[in-house]
């Protein structure tokens, strides 16, 4: 709610007969009918209310009603009792508030544990679970990877590197249990599907990886294809870190940062890879760290994806060193004025649940986090707004 204005009407008076004047709102009676100005040109909304309600239902129902975030639960409510005379009020613990299951309050005493109890009412924040990028072009990496592998076996310097027509066809066999999604609990592959994979990956010239790259991402997914997967990055000759060492060398190629950084996401997915991600954590948002200004807004989603990814799972393992990366990483895009809107959106969830649930809040505020807060809610993008709201209301927490 930018430029608010909050007036209201309604004011108890004693009438003639010493009974309270009302007002009146949709044919109903009652002890106030507030004015409320969100600003932006909108009209005035009618926010109705009696002593005798309880105002964070109030709130709720209001906000519910005017199709208004429900991150300004609490400002409302605050509004509400200041206005009608009721700013000491406290908590009964025999009644529930409904949306939240935080006790209702009783007017008449004081606001200090009302302050204390309540539970504040966020939209977006914290993250739960892991989002993963789990669509795939098959026909178009089955294209590029022959068109590619045909180039190979045409130049007599790299054709040796190139697949046999053997090795062709079981990448159409990998594809087919790959799209058939409703079957991956009983299909498996081979070990030499993945040593396939390997001899792309690591012998393909940069330029031609990202076809394979691309369907690793999707081989992750796959519980059979996972569990080959990770025998491949326990040890000396991880495959991974090698992946990410090729495609983050000096003349560094979009389209191999995109589907490599998608790989990494998708790991998150399988709580196998949650060791090997918490460990290399900072060796992965380094090799990265570049792709939060990349002019490549699918380069930028998946990047702010990571982070967020990141930002769940070193909550849970609460690694305040690894939360204290992320926190930094997410700040940069966020901060950006040219970041992509979904991907500004999924820094600032991040920074979000760090905060409320992770253990940088402090570092957050030392970091500034509340001009962020502040430009966020001035945004024209509602997802923006909502959650720099979330943000706003952890940093008012005590």
């Amino acid at each position: 709610m930018k430029d608010q204005r909050w007036d209201k009407i309604g004011e108890v008076v004693d009438g003639p007969d010493g009974v309270a004047d009302r007002s009146h709102h949709g044919g109903v009676q009652y002890d106030f009918v507030f004015d409320v100005d969100i600003g932006d040109g909108e009209p005035i909304r009618k926010l109705p209310y009696n002593r005798s309600d309880n105002p964070y239902d109030a709130a709720d129902k209001w906000l519910l009603k005017e199709n208004l975030p429900l991150a300004y639960r609490q400002q409302i409510v605050e509004f509400i009792l200041q206005n009608s005379g009721q700013k000491d009020f406290n908590f009964n613990p025999s009644f529930r508030d409904p949306f939240t299951g935080a006790n209702a309050y009783v007017p008449g005493q004081s606001s200090h544990a009302a302050a204390t109890t309540a539970k504040p009412l966020y939209k977006h924040i914290p993250k739960r679970g892991v989002l993963v990028f789990d669509v795939a072009q098959y026909d178009g990496i089955l294209k590029k990877m022959t068109e590619f592998n045909n180039t190979l076996r045409a130049d007599p310097v790299h054709t040796d590197k190139s697949l046999t027509e053997v090795e062709v066809s079981r990448v159409g066999a990998m594809v087919k249990i790959l799209k058939d999604t409703s079957h991956y609990h009983a299909t498996s592959f081979a070990d030499m599907d993945i040593s396939l994979i390997l001899k792309v990956l690591q012998a393909w010239p940069p330029a031609m990886m990202f076809p394979a790259t691309d369907l690793v991402r999707m081989l992750v997914l796959h519980p059979h294809g996972a569990s080959l997967l990770i025998k491949h990055v326990e040890g000396n000759n991880d495959l991974l870190l090698d992946l990410i060492k090729k495609v983050t060398e000096d003349s560094a190629l979009p389209a191999n940062l995109l589907t490599t950084v998608r790989v990494l996401v998708n790991l998150f997915k399988n709580p196998s890879f949650h060791y090997w991600l918490q460990r290399h954590h900072s060796q992965i948002l380094d090799a990265f760290s570049n792709c939060y200004s990349s002019p490549n807004k699918n380069l930028q989603l998946a990047y702010s994806t990571l982070l967020l990814n990141y930002a769940v799972l070193l909550i849970e393992k609460r690694d305040r060193e690894g939360q204290a990366q992320v926190l930094s990483a997410a700040l940069q895009i966020a901060e950006e004025e040219a970041a992509d809107v979904d991907s500004k959106f999924r820094s600032l969830v991040a920074i979000g649940s760090l905060m409320l649930e992770g253990l940088v809040k402090k570092i957050a505020i030392d970091f500034e986090v509340e001009s962020i807060a502040k430009s966020a809610k001035a945004s024209k993008e509602a997802k923006i707004v909502e959650v720099g709201a979330d943000i706003d209301l952890v940093i008012r927490q005590p």
